[in-house]
């Protein structure tokens, strides 16, 4: 499998994506050996059936999307594998953090879960809300969260 960016091409620093750990925060109550794919309700925006999927490097940014995620239970977050190539997330890379500092990805191809992290901290409750209401903002702005 191979990392690519934007516009497909493999990057020579990201060629050999079996050597990160890849995390996907979420609500969904998944078990080792479940696939993620597209097809289903967006966490962010207009909550639009989702074209991607997403995946990150960091323990942080799974947290984001854990603590964000629309639906009822517990944040979770899972180790998970790509099944397929992954791009940089252009809605972080490059619009808001140049570069891609979050590892953040998405891919077509599902994701398979290999694993959960048991013991994960979640941002403050003020740090919380304060992306709470920055996403409101965006939605009030009609500035769509996720641009596939």
């Amino acid at each position: 499998m191979e990392k690519t960016n934007s516009e497909g091409t493999s990057g020579a620093a990201n060629n050999d994506q079996r050597a990160e750990t890849y995390y996907h925060g979420t609500k969904a109550n998944l078990n080792t050996g479940d696939l993620i794919e597209t097809g289903y309700s967006s966490n962010y925006g207009q909550r639009r059936k989702a074209a991607y999927v997403y995946l990150t490097a960091t323990l942080d940014a799974a947290t984001w999307g854990a603590e964000l995620a629309q639906g009822e239970g517990r944040g979770r977050i899972y180790i998970v594998e790509p099944t397929g190539p992954i791009e940089d997330d252009p809605n972080l890379t490059d619009k808001k953090f140049p570069g891609n500092p979050t590892k953040s990805y998405r891919t077509r191809s599902p994701i398979r879960v290999v694993g959960e992290v048991a013991d994960w901290q979640g941002h403050s409750p003020e740090q919380l809300n304060a992306m709470k209401e920055h996403l409101e903002r965006l939605k009030q702005l009609g500035i769509e969260a996720i641009e596939d």
